[in-house]
C-alpha cells in the first residue's frame, strides 16, 4: 500500500511541479483590465482563495499558499491555500458528521436546496464564466457555456432526487416480503481536472448530493477559483454545513488522506489513465467504491457518403472546443478516400480562420493551453509525426502571441505508428488519416486502450447503425460533434474508466443496494 501511495503522489505531483517550473522567473501583475474583472468578482463575494471545510472559510493550517495563474498572460490572478492531509481528514470528518442528517432528509428536501444552488449559480453565470476564463483560458463565451451545462447537472440532480425508487420482489413463500431500498453510499471523495473546472465538479456533486451523500471535493491547483465560487453559491443556496466541502493544493497528500480513510466509501476522479490506475489501487486498501472517467483517444470516421458541411462542422466542434483541451475531442480524424482531398481543403480552410488570443477578447474561437508542460507536449508530437513523413498543413507551431498559445494545426500524412495516432495530444492538432473500407475505418478506430468517444459522419443510416454497434467506445456522435448532456450517460470502456455520469444512471454510481427479507410477524 505504500508503494501504490509513493506512485500516485509521484503522478499527483507532476503537473503541478511542470507547471510551477514553467512560470519560474518574475512574477507578472495582473493588467488593469483582469485587476478590474478580479476586483468585480471579489466585491461580489466570489473570488474566493480559502478552504471550505464544515461551512467555513479556513486557510491552511501552516498558512502555506499556492500561486493561481492567468494561463493567456502569466499574471497572478490570487494566492490561494494551499492544504494537504490534516485538513483534508477535518473535511472528511466535517463530511462523515453531516452525513447523518443530510441523508435523513426527505427527497424534496434536497431537492429545494439543489434546485436553489441551480437558480444561483444561472443568477451568477457571467461572474462565473469571467472567473474560469480567468483561470482556465478558455474563451467568454465558451466558459460561460459551460456554467450553464454544469449548472444543468444540478438541475437534473434536483429533479431525480426524487425519483430515487426501490423494488417490492414477488416472494417464493407466501409469509414473506422482499424488499429492495436504495441508499446514499457515504462520504465521498471528489477529484476533478482543471480542464471544465465547473461542469466535472456539479456531474459529480449533483447526484451525489441528490442521493443523500455528503462531499470533499479537490479541485485541480491550476483552477480551484471557480470550484471555490460554486461552493460559495452553494452555502447562499441553504446547504447545510459539512455537506459540501473544499479542499485544494497538495495533491498526492490530499489524495493519500481520501484513499486511506475508511470513512470515505465512494472516490470519483476525471482525470488521466495513469493517475486513475493509481487511485484504483489505493482506494482497494478500504475496498471503496470507484467510479472513473480517464483518457480517450476519439476516432472521428468521416464516410464518402457524408453531408461534407455537417462532417466540417461536427469535425471542428468536438476537434477545438476548449483549445482540443478534453477528453472527447477528435483525437484522430479518419477520412474516406472518395472524399479525403475534398474534405482536408475545407477542413484546412475552416482552422487557418480560427482567431486565437485572450478569452475575453471579441470574436476569439481558441484560447490559451492550460501552461508550458502542454505546450511541450503538443510540441513532442507534432514533431515525432513529422520526423515519420506526416505534413503540416496549417499552423504547426507556437502562436506569434507568445505565452501558451498554439497555433491551430493540421497534420496530414498520419499513420498508426506516430503519436498523435497512439494517445491523446490534448491540443489543437488535427491528425487526418484516410482509409478505404468501413471495415478499415473500424479497425483503425478500435486499435487503442482508449473507448471513451467516437464520431462518425454517414448518411447511409444503415452503416450508421453498423459503426456504431461496432465501435468499442462509451459515447458514439452520429453527425454530431457536441455530445455531452446532463441527461445521458457519460463514460467509456476498456481504459478510459468505470461508470457512468450523468443521467439516471449516473446516480446509482452514489447508490449502494440493501435487500430486506421480511418474514411473518405472527
Amino acid at each position: 500500500m505504500q508503494m501504490i501511495r509513493g506512485r500516485m503522489r509521484m503522478a499527483l505531483s507532476a503537473g503541478a511541479m511542470l507547471y510551477r517550473s514553467s512560470l519560474s522567473g518574475p512574477v507578472r501583475l495582473m493588467t488593469t483590465e483582469a485587476q478590474n474583472v478580479a476586483a468585480k468578482l471579489k466585491s461580489s463575494g466570489l473570488l474566493r482563495s480559502q478552504a471550505l471545510i464544515g461551512g467555513k472559510w479556513v486557510d491552511s493550517y501552516d498558512g502555506k499558499t499556492i500561486k493561481v495563474y492567468n494561463p493567456a498572460t502569466g499574471e497572478v490572478i490570487t494566492d490561494v491555500a494551499c492544504m494537504g492531509g490534516k485538513e483534508t481528514n477535518d473535511a472528511i470528518s466535517s463530511a462523515y458528521d453531516a452525513f447523518s442528517s443530510w441523508s435523513k432528509l426527505t427527497a424534496a428536501e434536497r431537492s429545494k436546496c439543489l434546485r436553489k444552488w441551480y437558480d444561483l449559480i444561472m443568477a451568477h453565470k457571467e461572474e462565473l464564466g469571467q472567473l474560469m476564463t480567468l483561470e482556465q483560458g478558455k474563451p467568454l463565451k465558451e466558459a460561460i457555456g459551460e456554467v450553464s451545462y454544469g449548472a444543468g447537472f444540478i438541475e437534473f440532480s434536483a429533479e431525480e432526487a426524487k425519483r430515487i425508487y426501490g423494488d417490492i420482489i414477488p416472494s417464493p413463500l407466501a409469509d414473506r416480503r422482499l424488499f429492495v431500498l436504495k441508499q446514499p453510499v457515504g462520504v465521498v471523495g471528489a477529484i476533478t481536472p482543471w480542464n471544465f473546472p465547473l461542469a466535472m465538479i456539479t456531474r459529480k456533486v449533483g447526484p451525489a448530493l441528490a442521493c443523500g451523500c455528503t462531499v470533499v471535493i479537490k479541485p485541480s491547483e491550476l483552477t480551484p477559483l471557480t470550484a471555490l465560487a460554486a461552493a460559495e453559491l452553494s452555502l447562499q443556496a441553504g446547504i447545510p454545513p459539512g455537506v459540501v466541502n473544499v479542499v485544494m493544493g497538495n495533491a498526492s497528500d490530499i489524495g493519500d488522506a481520501l484513499l486511506a480513510s475508511p470513512q470515505v466509501r465512494k472516490l470519483t476522479f476525471t482525470g488521466s489513465t495513469l493517475v486513475g490506475k493509481k487511485l484504483m489501487a489505493g482506494a482497494a486498501a478500504t475496498v471503496k467504491k470507484v467510479s472513473l472517467e480517464l483518457g480517450g483517444n476519439a476516432p472521428c470516421i468521416i464516410f464518402d457518403d457524408a453531408d461534407i458541411e455537417v462532417a466540417l462542422k461536427g469535425a471542428l466542434a468536438t476537434k477545438f472546443r476548449n483549445t482540443g483541451q478534453t477528453c472527447v475531442c477528435a483525437n484522430r480524424i479518419l477520412v474516406q478516400e472518395g472524399i479525403y482531398e475534398k474534405f482536408t481543403n475545407a477542413f484546412a480552410k475552416a482552422v487557418q480562420s480560427m482567431k486565437v488570443g485572450d478569452g475575453f477578447s471579441e470574436g476569439v474561437e481558441q484560447g490559451p493551453l492550460i501552461n508550458e508542460a502542454a505546450v511541450k507536449k503538443v510540441e513532442s508530437f507534432v514533431e515525432d509525426a513529422t520526423s515519420k513523413g506526416a505534413k503540416v498543413l496549417v499552423g504547426g507551431k507556437r502562436h506569434s502571441l507568445g505565452m501558451t498559445f498554439y497555433e491551430p494545426t493540421v497534420v496530414t500524412g498520419v499513420n498508426s505508428e506516430m503519436l498523435l495516432s497512439r494517445e491523446e495530444v490534448f491540443g489543437p492538432v488535427a491528425p487526418l488519416l484516410k482509409f478505404k473500407t468501413e471495415e478499415e475505418a473500424i479497425h483503425m478506430a478500435n486499435d487503442t486502450n482508449a473507448g471513451l468517444a467516437a464520431y462518425i459522419f454517414s448518411t447511409n443510416i444503415q452503416r450508421a447503425w453498423r459503426v456504431t454497434e461496432a465501435l468499442e467506445y462509451g459515447i458514439v456522435g452520429v453527425n454530431e460533434g457536441l455530445v455531452s448532456t446532463e441527461v445521458a450517460p457519460f463514460g467509456g470502456v476498456k481504459q478510459s474508466g468505470l461508470g457512468r455520469e450523468g443521467s439516471k444512471y449516473g446516480l446509482d454510481e452514489y447508490l449502494e443496494m440493501k435487500y430486506v427479507c421480511l418474514g411473518s410477524m405472527s
